[in-house]
């Protein structure tokens, strides 16, 4: 080896020892001490062993800015390819200066191109502020701040957002106290995690809302995990710490294909297709108004009990999540009795939507668990713009193409039926009842009550018979389905399982066909 190699080999070693240890030993320690993981950290623990190939790991390292306070690169999830970036709070507190943010893009860039999976770790301010050199310098050069921006940065990021949306799955993970640039992208991924106590998101902090507005609020208040999981619905999965953050991340991955031309990966299951659930029979109560976890229902009809619900604090009246039947990724739909009696909402109507076009963006087949008395009625409903709300899962419904299932379990009464897909022509490929299944605009005593209840002279007894008639005739789905052809089959709880395991086979290739337009304009 000459002496010049030997020489250039040294500095790059040192350099690249330089840049792995971030903001410095200081810096980490005072990360660790907040409870927070390095922005290399989280990668060793999200990513398989050895498998990082890190893009432009020595920008910045010669003006004391390593990585310019951003890592990325690609590696594997469980054997498949990911893009990755994660912010290092140890460098200039991780704010997105220009080489930063066209490290960023081109992350984004190079996961559509690959056509596999964007996962950004987020832990910065937003972007960076130009210190008193900086100012000098362009002053002295008579150059504005965004004059060496280009195309590819950091405020543009949104633009490759935008275009992977329904094309890779997107996810980021928020860090640390995050703002502008760095809540904005997020918001146009697929899914957010969040960390209790080290993560919050804001346009404007604190100390900005204070001298504005005069609210008093603290960071945890404005915009804390909770408040986002619980109260905004932003946050999708909330989590105790982020070892456990990033290890979820890697199981959220298992559920999902690299990109929207392929299908879920497919797992060997261990529970049995052909399994009775004859639990099934005793959780639901046969009176409609009385309630009971259709998460228990849900856990019952999957793979080994193995369900990840997606936003489970925010709009609770819905449960939406992923499940696997027979090894299959199921995104799965259900009203939670629970909650406001399963009623649906403005925002149950949002959380429904968006999850229902998230799946049919990639492949996902979908199964709507249906126990609703409809929407929700009242003046803060209609006022807070149920129609519109309500809308948007009409929407969804009817655009989607991936195979759909809708099985009603107790009762679905008037809007119901539309929200949760049971009415015909909406696109459901089948309709199943379970036996003591109520339907119709009304529940049986409602309509009762409203036909017979104001006539002269009726008594309870009367009443009561025509109510047991009513039963026992138009609110019965085996009579119903005699002249109802919408509906596919009733079936029993105890073959819920099995059924659907062979009907969802039945649809595994379903043609769906592509309209020729731009796009739709969704009642947002």
């Amino acid at each position: 080896m000459n002496e010049l190699l030997a020489k250039r080999i040294k500095e790059l070693e040192t350099i690249r020892k330089k840049v792995k240890a971030g903001g410095g030993p200081e810096k980490v320690a005072k990360q660790h001490k907040l409870g927070k993981l390095t922005a290399r950290e989280r990668l060793d623990i999200l990513l398989d062993q050895g498998s990082f190939m890190e893009q432009n790991m020595l920008t910045g390292h010669a003006v004391d800015l390593p990585g310019d306070g951003v890592v990325t690169g690609s590696g594997t999830i469980d054997g498949r390819n990911v893009f990755v970036y994660s912010q290092d709070q140890t460098v200039r507190g991780g704010s997105i200066g220009f080489e930063h943010g066209k490290k960023m893009f081109r992350a984004v860039e190079n996961a559509l191109k690959m056509k596999v999976p964007m996962i950004g770790l987020h832990d910065s301010p937003g972007a960076r502020l130009p210190n008193s050199d900086e100012l000098e310098l362009l002053g002295r050069a008579k150059r504005s701040f965004f004059s060496t921006a280009g195309e590819k940065h950091g405020g543009s990021i949104f633009t490759p957002n935008t275009h992977g949306s329904g094309v890779i799955p997107q996810i980021a993970a928020i860090l640390g106290t995050c703002g502008g640039i760095s809540v904005y992208s997020p918001a146009l991924n697929d899914f957010i995690c969040m960390v209790d106590n080290t993560s919050h998101m804001f346009i404007t902090g604190p100390q900005v809302v204070k001298m504005v507005t005069g609210e008093d609020i603290s960071m945890e208040d404005l915009g804390g995990s909770k408040v986002h999981a619980q109260k905004t619905g932003v946050c999708d999965f909330r989590y105790a710490n982020e070892r456990d953050c990033m290890l979820n991340l890697r199981y959220l991955m298992s559920f999902l294909p690299l990109n929207c031309d392929e299908k879920p990966p497919a797992y060997q299951s261990s529970d049995k297709p052909d399994r009775s659930c004859d639990d099934l029979n005793d959780i639901i109560p046969v009176k409609a108004n009385q309630s009971y976890d259709m998460l228990k229902i849900i856990n019952i009809i999957v793979d080994s009990n193995e369900f990840l619900e997606v936003k489970s604090e925010f709009a609770r009246e819905v449960v939406v999540g992923f499940g696997r039947i027979d090894g299959k990724t199921v995104g799965i739909i259900g009203n939670q009795p629970l909650v406001m009696a399963g009623s649906m909402t403005t925002d149950s109507s949002d959380k429904q939507a968006r999850f229902i076009r998230f799946c049919d963006c990639f492949n996902i087949p979908l199964l709507l668990l249906v126990d609703t008395p409809a929407y929700m009625p009242g003046s803060p409903q209609e006022h807070s713009g149920i129609i519109r709300h309500g809308a948007k899962v009409l929407y969804a419904l009817c655009e989607a193409t991936v195979p759909r299932i809708s099985l009603v379990l107790r009762k679905a009464y008037g809007g119901g039926n539309l929200g949760m897909g049971v009415i015909s022509g909406m696109g459901t490929d089948a309709v199943l009842y379970w036996p003591i299944v109520e339907t119709g605009i009304l529940g049986a005593e409602q309509s009762i009550m409203l036909l017979y209840g104001r006539q002269p002279g009726i008594t309870k007894e009367v009443l009561a018979e025509k109510l047991k008639n009513y039963r026992e005739t138009y609110a019965n789905p085996i009579y119903d389905i005699s002249s109802n052809m919408n509906v596919l089959d009733v079936i029993t709880p105890a073959e819920t399982r099995s059924y659907l395991i062979r009907l969802f086979q039945q649809l595994e290739n379903k043609h769906r066909p592509k309209i020729d337009k731009r796009h739709g304009n969704i009642p947002l």
